[in-house]
This record gives structure tokens, C-alpha cells and sequence, in this order.
């Protein structure tokens, strides 16, 4: 293959190109633009003259900017508190190898002693963990959380079995090592993020910026001289769905702050039996008070639930489908129809959500610079900006309208809500939700 070819022979991109130590001189930077300018044109050719598919490519190709961005920027972490949080689930920072095996047994030790005799029970061993369990009269078929929950009452191992997971996740996933790998001498979290994570849509990030314990947040901390607006999308499946479906009626309950206050007086029921009706309609749940409830809202709202029950079919009939925002979704695979189904209904959602959130973060980047804001984290339906506190107030308007101009652009002006819950908060930790 010629050094100055970008493809190869077979029309592939060459991979030294891809991994990016191939544009080494003005003429191969060139040829790669050159290259990239022409792919970009015709995938926009190809989607015609839908203006949401359009919008939706716009923000999808800003989203893979901003992850650039995210990767270089970095989330601001307080070293020292992040190293006190550490300490009080891990221990101490281990001296050496030894010191650190001594760390961990006497954190195995600590709940082990509310079994005397029990002593050498291997705690990351699911089976040893049941047998321990049943020694002490639990018997539960796993030792997931939510099987143990139920038992906290029952013997003193379980709440101290609980803490220790928590304890050992720390501890193994985001404790000293974790730390001195991935937050820089700047202080700053940094990991590499991903625009499209798929069927769903979502951006994803790694290095624990999207897992990241809660009780490690109060350690997300603005720099100085800095605050954080926070800005959580509100109610965002329900409003998307009336949105998707173009269901006048469900489109009307949106104008409210909380959407299911006026499904509820629509069905002559109460809220909470509104919501996990509405719930039920997009995640499958069919039986039980959730059927029951289901059943007035097939009444009260035909549009919308017809689009879900399409979705549906599509799905049990192995049928591509495509978001609002025009990203093919496929259904066909090893799942039984049932499941295909539910996932093909669930992902219409779910993907038109992503999309909407990825308009709005795009804007919310654009329209905040100037004021020196950063967007440092997009973590599913919240975003976190970094900005000079003088600007923080000004800065939260705007997240607040580029949700509202984003939601114009996204949906062709389609007559729906969406609403956001915004702060203003030093800490990560600081805001509610």
C-alpha cells in the first residue's frame, strides 16, 4: 500500500489512520479532513428533508464533540476529600502489599465476628456467602441486595454483610489505585466517553464517571472561585412520549410541572396510581394494580398507547424500527417475542430521550460559553456545568432556555413540556435528586 493512500486496496480506511499516527504532515491531515468533510455530506444527503432527522444529526455529531471535550476537561474532584471518603469505606492508605492484605482481612473480620465459628468464610464467594446465610437460618436463593434487604432485622450479619460490599466496592473499584490512576494533577476526573452507546442512545463514560458511588459525590467539587449548576431532566419518558406518539391529549398533561397530577384527574384516580400506570404503558408491566390502572389509561389516552402497542408488535414480529430522531433500532436476536417486545417498546423511549438530552447538552454547551462555563458531566438525564460563580445564576437561565429552544428543535415544535429541576451547588452532592 502506498504511504500517501489513505485506504487500502480493499477501499478501507488504512488503520494507522484510524488509530491517528498516520496525519503526520500538512498533506495527510489534509486527505483525512478531505475524507471526513465527504462522508459527513453524504450521510446528510441521505437523510432527505426530515428536519428531525436533520436536527437530530446535528446534536448527535455536537454530542461527539463535547465527549472530546468531557475526555480533555475533566470533572473537578477534591483530592483530600476524596481520599477522606476512600478511607472511611477502605481503610488507610496500605504501606505496602502486606499492609494492604491486612486492610482487607480486618474488614472481613469485622463482619465475620457476628458468626463465631465461621471464621474463614471467603465474603467474595456467592456460595460461601449462602452457606454462611443459612447457617444462621436465612435461606435465600441468592445474595443479591434485594433478597437480603428483607433480613436486615433478622441477624446482625446481614446489615454488616451489606456495608461490606459497599465497603469492598469501594475498596476494589474506586479506592487508592482508582484514584491516583484517573484523577490528574490538576484534580480532575477524566475517562474516556462514548456519544452513542447503542440502542439506547445514551452517552456513556468510563473510569467511574458514570457509576460513581453516591457516597463519594460530596468529593465532586466545584474548583474555586467556581460552582456547579446541576440540571436534571424532569418526568423526560412521559413527556417524550406524548412528543413521539403526537398524542394531543397526553401533550395537554405536560403543560404541568407534574405531568401525572392532571393523568390522574383525567382518570379519576390517584397520582400515584397515574404514575405507575403510565410506567406500566411504557416498561410492560401488565398485571396487578399496574394492569388494573393500565386498562383507564388505554382509555383516557388511545394515541399514545396505540403507539406503544405498535411498538410492541414490530417487536414480537422481529421488525427493525427507527427513533423519532430516525436511529434504527433492531429487534430481531435470541430474545423469546415477549421480550422483544418490551425492549422494542422501551427503546423507542428511551432512544428519543437520549436524543432529546443530547440536543439539549449540545446547546447548553454553545450557549454557555461565554460565560466561561464547562460542561464537565452528562450523566442520563443530568447535566453538571462548571462555571464562575458570578456567572452561576445567569448560567442556570440558560440551562433552563436551552432546554426549551432545544425541545423546539428536537420535536418540529410539537406542543410538549419538558421541564428541568436546576441548582446551583458547590458539591455534586448538594443537589436533591
Amino acid at each position: 500500500m502506498p504511504p500517501e493512500a489513505l485506504s487500502t486496496p480493499a477501499g478501507y480506511l488504512r488503520p494507522d489512520a484510524v488509530a491517528g499516527t498516520w496525519q503526520t504532515t500538512p498533506q495527510r491531515l489534509h486527505a483525512w479532513a478531505a475524507a471526513a468533510y465527504d462522508c459527513g455530506k453524504r450521510r446528510w444527503d441521505a437523510l432527505g428533508r426530515n428536519e428531525v432527522w436533520r436536527a437530530t444529526a446535528v446534536s448527535e455529531s455536537s454530542a461527539a464533540v463535547l465527549c472530546l471535550e468531557l475526555e480533555r476537561d475533566g470533572l473537578p474532584i477534591d483530592r483530600p476529600g476524596m481520599e477522606a471518603l476512600i478511607a472511611r469505606s477502605a481503610g488507610s492508605r496500605p504501606r505496602d502489599a502486606a499492609d494492604g492484605l491486612r486492610i482487607r482481612a480486618d474488614r472481613d473480620a469485622r463482619v465475620l465476628a457476628h458468626t463465631p465459628g465461621h471464621e474463614g468464610v471467603d465474603l467474595r464467594n456467592p456460595g460461601a456467602v449462602k452457606a454462611l446465610l443459612a447457617a444462621i437460618g436465612i435461606d435465600v436463593p441468592s445474595t443479591r441486595k434485594w433478597l437480603l434487604e428483607p433480613y436486615r432485622e433478622a441477624h446482625p450479619l446481614v446489615p454488616a454483610l451489606l456495608e461490606w460490599r459497599a465497603q469492598e466496592r469501594i475498596a476494589t473499584t474506586y479506592g487508592y489505585h482508582w484514584l491516583d490512576t484517573h484523577v490528574g494533577p490538576d484534580d480532575r476526573l477524566r475517562g474516556g466517553w462514548t456519544a452513542c452507546d447503542g440502542a439506547a442512545g445514551r452517552m456513556t463514560a468510563e473510569n467511574g464517571l458514570h457509576n460513581l458511588p453516591a457516597v463519594l459525590r460530596p468529593a465532586v467539587r466545584a474548583a474555586p472561585g467556581h460552582l456547579f449548576v446541576r440540571a436534571d431532566l424532569g418526568q423526560i419518558e412521559p413527556r417524550v412520549l406524548a412528543c413521539v406518539a403526537q398524542d394531543e391529549s397526553f401533550a395537554a398533561a405536560t403543560a404541568s410541572d407534574d405531568l401525572y397530577a392532571p393523568v390522574a384527574e383525567r382518570l379519576g384516580v390517584e397520582r400515584a396510581r397515574a404514575k405507575v400506570a403510565v410506567l406500566a404503558a411504557m416498561y410492560g408491566q401488565r398485571s396487578g394494580a399496574a394492569g388494573e390502572a393500565l386498562a383507564g389509561l388505554q382509555r383516557a389516552y388511545p394515541v399514545a398507547m396505540g403507539f406503544l402497542d405498535r411498538a410492541y408488535e414490530a417487536g414480537v414480529a422481529a421488525q427493525d424500527l427507527r427513533t423519532y430522531g430516525g436511529r434504527r433500532i433492531r429487534t430481531a436476536g435470541s430474545l423469546d417475542p415477549g421480550s422483544r417486545g418490551r425492549y422494542a417498546r422501551n427503546a423507542l423511549i428511551q432512544g428519543a430521550a437520549a436524543e432529546l438530552f443530547k440536543a439539549w447538552a449540545s446547546t447548553v454547551r454553545v450557549t454557555t460559553a461565554d460565560l466561561g462555563a464547562q460542561v464537565v458531566l452528562c450523566l442520563h438525564d443530568e447535566l453538571l456545568v462548571h462555571v464562575p460563580a458570578e456567572q452561576a445564576a445567569e448560567c442556570a437561565a440558560r440551562v433552563e432556555q436551552a432546554l426549551t429552544d432545544a425541545a423546539r428543535r428536537w420535536s418540529g415544535g410539537a406542543p410538549v413540556r419538558f421541564v428541568t429541576d436546576t441548582s446551583i451547588v458547590e458539591r455534586w452532592s448538594q443537589a436533591k435528586g
